[in-house]
């Protein structure tokens, strides 16, 4: 047991070391205490901790993942996880070796992410109108109804992360503003336009929110959140804002497994590429620190290119 408080202590070590030189957020630090915490566990079992662990260690817990059913891309994460843990031993000079270092793990190619069609998401916008104009409902079902528009449009506006959407402040929809300011991974702060239809969902949401709350404000103040809530978080929660887009799919005759927050941020970037946008810029609206994230939609350019090649070339074949 002393090796696992010891694993214990190394893992905070390591995640404020990423949190104060790599400006790693909360979701990230999350994945990796429980990724490195699970590592852990297996080499307990086997009396071993971070400290002694030799190569053939770790690949008994790849092997240990690849029996409980782990899929190769989980399998590449945690293996990631120990590299970057056994290289910052490493360099602290708590190991004088690296045990990761020669590790190899599963092949897997790098899927394209699902994209919704423009029609698709159309369908998507269309039927959450409706069901925020919809005749007879009552003041929180109306509520309701025009917060989850408000979010599909801010969202397909925008392509912010689902955690940076739920989050935003209440000034973001104050003073018909073009552009908000987000923070992004790392505490990253990045500016994001919206365009009419973003900025008229976000006002009229808000104007119905502070009609419909004005009686329930306490001592005259109000949430700081655009999309407030009673949970720990003050604000939607991601989960929640995916269950009710998994609804909404449903009733635009979507299959529901096909649709999530992170997809209608694939449609976004996906279908800006598609009419033209720039790949640098692209990445400046996803805020990718790195151009090689956002080159997973290169596919997306290419087919662009060889259309306009086929359609345009003097010589092309009509």
């Amino acid at each position: 047991m002393r090796a696992k408080a010891s694993d214990a202590k190394l893992i905070d070590l390591f995640l404020d070391m990423l949190a104060a030189e790599q400006g790693a957020g909360e979701n990230t630090l999350a994945a990796y205490r429980r990724d490195l915490t699970d590592l852990s566990d297996y080499l307990a079992r086997g009396g071993l901790g971070f400290v002694g662990v030799k190569t053939e260690g770790l690949r008994g817990y790849l092997s240990d993942l690849d029996t409980r059913g782990f899929k190769s891309s989980s399998v590449a994460r945690r293996l990631s996880a120990m590299r970057h843990l056994f290289r910052f031993l490493l360099n602290e000079r708590i190991r004088s070796d690296d045990p990761a270092a020669i590790l190899s793990g599963p092949k897997r190619g790098r899927g394209l992410p699902k994209v919704l069609s423009i029609a698709d998401v159309d369908r998507m916008l269309t039927r959450a109108r409706e069901l925020a104009q919809a005749p007879g409902s009552s003041g929180s079902q109306r509520l309701r109804a025009m917060r989850l528009y408000c979010l599909l449009e801010v969202l397909y506006a925008t392509g912010l992360r689902v955690s940076e959407l739920v989050a935003l402040p209440r000034s973001a929809a104050r003073h018909d503003a073009r552009m908000i300011v987000v923070r992004g991974k790392g505490n990253k702060e990045r500016l994001v336009p919206l365009n009419d239809a973003s900025r008229a969902a976000m006002r009229d949401y808000l104007a119905t929110m502070e009609t419909l709350t004005q009686e329930k404000k306490q001592n005259g103040t109000s949430s700081k959140w655009l999309f407030p809530s009673f949970g720990e978080s003050g604000h939607l929660t991601r989960q929640h804002f995916a269950r009710d887009l998994k609804d909404l799919a449903s009733a635009a005759g979507l299959a529901p497994r096909l649709v999530s927050p992170h997809v209608l941020r694939h449609a976004f970037a996906s279908h800006l590429l598609h009419n033209g946008a720039d790949l640098r810029i692209v990445q400046t609206l996803l805020g990718h620190t790195d151009i090689s994230t956002t080159q997973i939609y290169t596919h997306v350019v290419e087919e662009r290119l060889k259309s306009l090649v086929r359609d345009l070339h003097p010589l092309a074949e009509k």
